[in-house]
């Protein structure tokens, strides 16, 4: 595959990793370190961007030299919510990159669209790296990418089920329609749910609550990165589309006669 280039920056891996619901910090960070990942996204609202000590030093555990750290905006409501928490983020710790959050819906956590998109304006014209989490809505992720995002990154189910790709029509359609990166974001529970968003065509996944929860979250954090490497290599492959009609893959004719 092509190398994956978001907002001018090269990432190896196309893998990215949440840091919520870990059991301890130094767990998170050994599954960081084993997913081979170079891009890790944080809620504001659980750190000191300021160089104090919040949530057992949660930032001081991860490598910003390998890894990109991209705040959230986890909590925000509204995009006004979300441009503030940006906006804080940038002066408190000096990040230029965000993924927007603007989720109302307590029950299902589903993003705002408007107010995503209205976030994403005014954030991109700001000169932030825009990266939001959306719905697989095909008409908002190519209104997205006119203002300004750097990347789009719908569900593929609602965050946390670990469902898998339940909007597989909707992110094919986008994944077509994409002139920007496409990450697939929530609902990813498996390994294998991963692998299929690769093969479809997503540029990259981004994956917490599986890690995070597994009972082993250093060996689920492998577990994907392996997914997602073989997923690759199969892409590269090019494997053959599929066909109704049976075809057997060794002769039928030639060995045994009619007449024997």
């Amino acid at each position: 595959m092509e190398p994956l280039v978001i907002g001018g920056r090269k990432f190896n891996s196309r893998l990215f990793i949440g840091t919520g619901k870990f059991g301890a910090g130094d767990i998170m960070s050994r599954a960081v370190r084993a997913s081979g990942t170079e891009l890790v996204t944080v809620a504001l609202r659980r750190v000191e961007l300021s160089g104090g000590e919040k949530d057992d030093d949660l930032l001081g555990r991860l490598d910003s030299e390998s890894v990109l750290i991209v705040p959230n905006t986890s909590g925000a409501r509204t995009a006004e919510e979300a441009v503030r928490i940006a906006r804080l983020a940038r002066a408190a710790g000096g990040y230029e990159w965000v993924k927007i959050e603007v989720v109302p819906d307590p029950d299902y956590l589903l993003p705002d669209g408007p107010e995503t998109l209205k976030a994403t304006e005014v954030l991109a014209a700001e000169g932030f790296n825009v990266m939001p989490y959306v719905n697989a809505d095909p008409v908002l992720c190519l209104r997205l990418v006119e203002a300004g995002a750097v990347t789009v990154m719908p569900l593929g189910a609602p965050i946390g089920t670990n469902r898998g790709l339940r909007t597989r029509d909707m992110l094919e359609i986008i994944i077509e329609q994409a002139t920007i990166p496409v990450v697939v974001d929530a609902g990813l529970g498996k390994p294998s749910h991963a692998a299929d968003a690769i093969e479809m065509g997503a540029d990259a996944v981004l994956v917490n609550t599986a890690v995070a929860t597994a009972g082993d979250p250093v060996g689920m954090a492998q577990a994907f990165a392996r997914a997602v490497s073989s997923a690759e290599l199969a892409v590269d492959a090019a494997p053959r589309e599929p066909r109704r009609p049976a075809e057997a893959s060794s002769p039928l004719t030639g060995f045994l006669r009619d007449d024997a």
